[in-house]
């Protein structure tokens, strides 16, 4: 089993890439894990407790420089769109007051899906859509995530 255990922050974007391990936000979210690499070859993460969460992107190492990218899952999330900026702060704010990891776009939100939270929602006369698509949320305004941000545009 190969075993990754250093994430590699600077690295040329033409660096040869030997394997994609294909990462629900749960699993992004742990330091510890294992997985299966997409051509099927098992592998461990072993990255250092406390650290940031691996986004969509990120690129991870083994002791003999084999080199892996991270790639965001797709899996059930809701999501809010909406013209009004005014209408999605509000629904952001509502979100954040319940501690829940918010990804945040133009025009538009998404939540790991949740019937409790798409009601409170759509109380705030927003629509809710159902997808499975990949969840990249905020990393936080405390430094648990990187220093830079990884958009998806839609």
């Amino acid at each position: 089993m190969l075993e990754f255990e250093t994430r590699i922050d600077e690295l040329a974007e033409d660096t040869p890439v030997e394997g994609v391990l294909v990462l629900t936000i749960a699993q992004r979210e742990r330091t510890r894990f294992r997985a299966t690499l997409t051509d099927g070859r098992e592998a461990g993460v072993l990255l250092p407790r406390g650290g940031p969460v691996l986004r969509h992107g990120d690129r991870l190492a083994d002791a003999e420089g084999r080199v892996v990218r991270v790639e965001a899952a797709p899996e059930p999330v809701s999501t809010v769109h909406d013209e009004d900026p005014w209408q999605l702060m509000r629904a952001a704010y509502h979100l954040g007051n319940r501690h829940m990891p918010l990804e945040i776009g133009r025009r538009w939100l998404r939540y790991r899906r949740d019937h409790v939270l798409d009601e409170m929602v759509r109380g705030l006369g927003l629509s809710v859509i159902h997808e499975d698509r990949p969840f990249q949320p905020e990393a936080g305004a405390y430094g648990h995530g990187h220093g830079h941000a990884h958009h998806h545009h839609e």
